[in-house]
């Protein structure tokens, strides 16, 4: 064995793992000091703990208890806050994270046990904003109505949202002071609004987002879009919703009945 591969088999990953036994009970951090191996990333060590729970104190554990499935930055469910920052942690490769690296819930959401937390306030949120295309019946509608090329590019990148919830921990105005549905939910309000047939719920979606936890409650902080995994335009959907709110408004005012635009 070379010089090289001696050193790099005598390497160590450290990791401060914030854990919590239940729902209820506090939380503490623990210390776990694992072999490195190149192109290793957060859920990989993960892993690795978890086939010998053992911490840096040479002490046994319980296994670390996180949230994953397609290991692509697809399926949204391996979100945790990694070194102070909301982010995917498939993706988060341990050779570009300063050491110790350390592991946290998201905390916006109620944590269930160490790194996994309950997103149903999100899911919950989609159900309000009605987040789907309502097509009636199981029988053939045929193609539906096209959707001009310029709109379909933009609400394809408004469609890669995984409901991962990192926006939400990073913005500051998703709290237990506040209802704010974040701004995931903003963006998905005018993806399905501009769907020919998803806009037959136009005025319905901007209703509720008009409503208490809509967009009144954000500030602009624009931390969500600098968040946000897939890249999406958040800001910018906000700012859309913006609008469309306040025209809404005047028509609700003044009585007109346009019911879609």
């Amino acid at each position: 064995m070379s010089e090289q591969q001696t050193a790099t088999a005598q390497k160590t990953v450290v990791f401060d793992i914030q854990r919590q036994d239940t729902a209820t009970s506090s939380p503490y951090t623990e210390r776990f000091e694992i072999p490195y191996r190149p192109n290793m990333n957060v859920i990989s060590a993960l892993m690795e703990i978890r086939r010998n729970p053992v911490n840096a104190k040479g002490e046994k554990t319980t296994p670390v208890n996180w949230d994953m499935n397609c290991l692509e930055e697809v399926c949204g469910a391996c979100s945790m806050v990694i070194n102070g920052r909301p982010r995917q942690s498939c993706t988060a490769l341990v050779d570009q994270l300063t050491q110790p690296i350390k592991l946290e819930p998201m905390r916006t959401f109620p944590v269930v046990r160490d790194l996994i937390v309950d997103r149903e306030f999100m899911f919950d949120s989609l159900k309000r904003i009605k987040a789907w295309v309502p097509i009636d019946g199981t029988y053939d509608l045929g193609e539906g109505p096209r959707m001009p090329e310029r709109k379909r590019q933009w609400a394809y990148e408004l469609s890669k949202c995984m409901t991962c919830g990192v926006c939400l921990e990073a913005c500051p105005n998703v709290n237990d002071k506040t209802n704010f549905m974040g701004p995931a939910l903003m963006s998905q309000v005018r993806l399905f609004n501009a769907h020919p047939t998803g806009a037959m719920n136009r005025d319905e979606r901007l209703a509720t987002v008009m409503a208490d936890g809509g967009i009144t409650e954000c500030g602009n902080s624009q931390n969500c879009v600098v968040a946000c995994p897939k890249g999406i335009p958040l800001t910018t959907s906000i700012g859309a919703i913006g609008r469309a709110t306040t025209i809404q408004m005047f028509k609700n005012f003044f009585g007109s009945d346009h019911q879609v635009d």
